[in-house]
């Protein structure tokens, strides 16, 4: 099925609110000051606007900004607090965000390197993808569980994947399946180019699904003490 032109559009449109809602958030951190209390947040934020588009832009202004030490020094307060929907909301942000970053690169390998398992393309996206947000997953939670716990590089890598690969994993439950569906099912033979628009719209709602699929899963890993509440 040819990609129609209306697709293409739309494509272009959500990418581009994507990229501009991350730039924002870019310039906010950066250029504005608001240096998050927990650095890793810094490369979160832009990664979740990626996908979710001025919906992530909204979630950083509200909970994201607030927990910068400008915000807080020019309103002489401590970290404000949210109640645990939000505070699951922003433990799967930094969930999906190793899951995006290994998901986009591994997207490009593929198609650069013209993978294929059982001759399609999809196995190898998905072998390929999950390693790498595993990886990326694990490595954001270490930068978050080892400053707070002050813990050994060894030891803040071990409960990193006990506090992540579960969460990773149904984040992309979500992802895969919406994979297959658009690209077994709604765009068949020649399918959607890695280096379309149409591929990259498919992925921001993919993530946008992963997001949902791994929300439950973060919050039953916060309230059994396995991960902080970000």
């Amino acid at each position: 099925m040819a990609i129609p032109a209306w697709l293409t559009i739309i494509s272009w449109i959500f990418i581009a609110l994507g990229l501009l809602s991350a730039a924002a958030i870019v310039a906010d951190i950066y250029v504005l000051g608001y240096r998050e209390h927990v650095k890793i947040m810094e490369a979160v934020w832009p990664l979740t606007a990626l996908y979710a588009g001025p919906a992530g832009l909204a979630a950083y202004l509200r909970w994201g900004r607030p927990m910068s030490r400008r915000w807080m020094t020019a309103r002489n307060r401590g970290m404000p607090g949210k109640p645990f929907w939000a505070g699951t909301a922003v433990s799967t942000t930094h969930c999906g965000a190793g899951c995006v970053l290994g998901d986009v690169i591994a997207e490009w390998i593929v198609f650069a390197a013209a993978l294929h398992l059982l001759g399609l393309a999809l196995p190898a996206e998905y072998l390929l993808d999950y390693v790498l947000a595993i990886s990326w997953g694990i490595l954001f939670q270490y930068f978050v569980i080892a400053p707070m716990r002050q813990l050994s590089l060894g030891k803040g890598l071990r409960l990193a994947a006990k506090a992540d690969v579960l969460a990773l994993s149904a984040f992309e439950v979500g992802l895969f399946g919406w994979m297959a569906i658009y690209q077994l099912v709604l765009f068949t033979s020649p399918g959607l180019p890695t280096n379309s628009a149409a591929f990259w719209f498919m992925m921001q709602i993919g993530m946008i699904i992963g997001f949902i699929t791994s929300y439950p899963m973060n919050g039953w890993l916060i309230r059994r003490g396995i991960k902080e509440v970000m």
